[in-house]
């Protein structure tokens, strides 16, 4: 078993309001979820509302498989023009890790 987890710091772009955050931040989550079959939420700087961190995570029995779904979501997620892309952290964890 694999699992590869993602979080993604973002800043985003023309936003004044939390309510108008969540109408930037739903909408990736929601896609990520749908498209990718991954868990993901937002998990940081939920009282910011020109930041956000989007976390996922995705178990699959195969590691090519598991890189593979890491990299397309990380591309939806740089592609999208209304948010920055500041960082992202990869991890991966193994079955031979202890």
């Amino acid at each position: 078993m694999y699992v590869g987890t993602l979080s993604f710091d973002l800043l985003l772009g023309d936003v004044h309001s939390l309510k108008e955050k969540r109408s930037v931040v739903r909408p990736i989550v929601a896609e990520l979820q749908r498209k990718y079959a991954v868990s993901a939420a937002e998990v940081d700087h939920m009282d910011l509302h020109r930041r956000a961190v989007i976390g996922l995570a995705v178990v699959s029995g195969d590691a090519t498989h598991l890189t593979d779904v890491l990299d397309r979501c990380e591309r939806l997620v740089a592609g999208r023009p209304e948010v920055e892309l500041l960082s992202v952290r990869r991890r991966f964890h193994g079955e031979d890790d202890d």
